[in-house]
């Protein structure tokens, strides 16, 4: 048997794209009314909406989302682009937004740029080929030419996640990164501690971090303290990467009588190594981290971070966009409220 009959036979033995013909003629119907039911638009009765769905249910037929938004130049369609989706942390902000684009029949398109500038690019510029009613970036990265050359080309509203220190779009849901920074610099302060350091990773990669990290060495030099931080750039933002790097610092620096870590997991990480060094937290040194999810699983170790809203976050990006696609008045940014919420692994006072 040639390939060409092979092909053949596989495309006869293909399942049957199910037609806009094939759901009138079992409704009863015309296409054009088929049409407006499934794109939820006329004045049609809804026992012939019901009868239409109906038939479509039971035939199984996909409209075609793509050619529906190229024809009305509109689409159902936000796209997301979020560093990682296994991130605890943008997976419950993603978890913001579908609860309230969802309700309102919008889909989200989910992009991973892994903090790379020119994957980001390419993923604005293959969701911008949709006709998005919407583009949600992560604020707290670098962003390329191409980048913004593409975004500002857009015809539909674009948010700003997770960063609300500089509002680069049309709308900016997040904390301030560099108030979080000083908050976590008075906590140690106040408890009279002065050799402090910072564990993180990819702040090269990392904006919002860096800002971070900036602002607690800034409010710790105006209290005439040096900041020791120890970081790298080739490994992830994890708790394995939290242990070895807080190893390191040990070995370099056994005076730090404080540590801030870039989020709570590498925070985790570097306790397992203190824990097991035989190093007494919060007696010997304080840790705090940052993000708030180490809080939920909490058991014996209440590890003291700064809690942010991250669901709620999402919430409110998606409630702006809303607001804009329906031409609403609004301002231009929502700041996340911070909570330094006391642990064990820094004395209270």
């Amino acid at each position: 048997m040639s390939i060409e009959e092979r092909e053949k036979i596989v495309a006869s033995e293909r399942p049957k794209t199910v037609t806009l013909a094939e759901v009138a003629a079992k409704a009863g119907v015309s296409k054009m009314t088929v049409s407006k039911v499934l794109r939820e638009v006329g004045n049609i009765s809804e026992e012939t909406r019901q009868r239409v769905r109906q038939a479509a249910h039971e035939l199984g037929y996909l409209p075609n989302s793509l050619a529906g938004t190229l024809s009305s130049r509109r689409s159902r369609i936000v796209a997301v682009i979020i560093p990682s989706i296994s991130d605890i942390v943008y997976a419950e902000v993603l978890s913001g937004v579908n609860a309230i684009l969802r309700p309102r029949g919008f889909q989200t398109f989910i992009g991973e740029s892994q903090f790379d500038p020119s994957v980001e690019a390419d993923l604005i510029r293959a969701m911008l080929s949709f006709q998005p009613a919407g583009l949600l970036l992560n604020g707290g990265m670098a962003r390329s030419g191409d980048a913004e050359a593409l975004l500002a080309r857009r015809n539909c509203p674009a948010i700003q996640l997770w960063d609300c220190d500089r509002h680069a779009l049309d709308f900016s849901a997040g904390p301030s990164h560099e108030s979080a920074g000083r908050l976590v610099a008075k906590h140690f302060l106040d408890r009279g501690l002065r050799r402090i350091a910072y564990v993180g990773a990819e702040l090269d990669k990392d904006l919002s971090a860096r800002r971070r990290h900036l602002a607690l060495k800034s409010s710790l030099a105006a209290a005439g303290i040096d900041l020791v931080s120890m970081t790298c750039e080739d490994r992830p933002r994890q708790a394995a990467t939290g242990r070895f790097l807080t190893e390191q610092l040990m070995r370099m620096h056994p005076e730090i009588d404080g540590i801030h870590f870039l989020n709570d997991a590498m925070a985790l990480g570097g306790l397992s190594y203190l824990h097991q060094a035989g190093l007494p937290v919060p007696e010997r040194i304080s840790a705090v981290g940052f993000n708030g999810t180490s809080l939920a699983n909490a058991v014996r170790t209440r590890l003291t971070t700064i809690d942010v809203p991250r669901t709620e976050i999402g919430e409110k990006a998606a409630q702006a966009l809303l607001q804009m696609t329906e031409a609403q008045p609004m301002p231009d940014f929502w700041q996340a409220r911070l909570e330094l919420v006391q642990g064990n692994t820094t004395l209270a006072i």
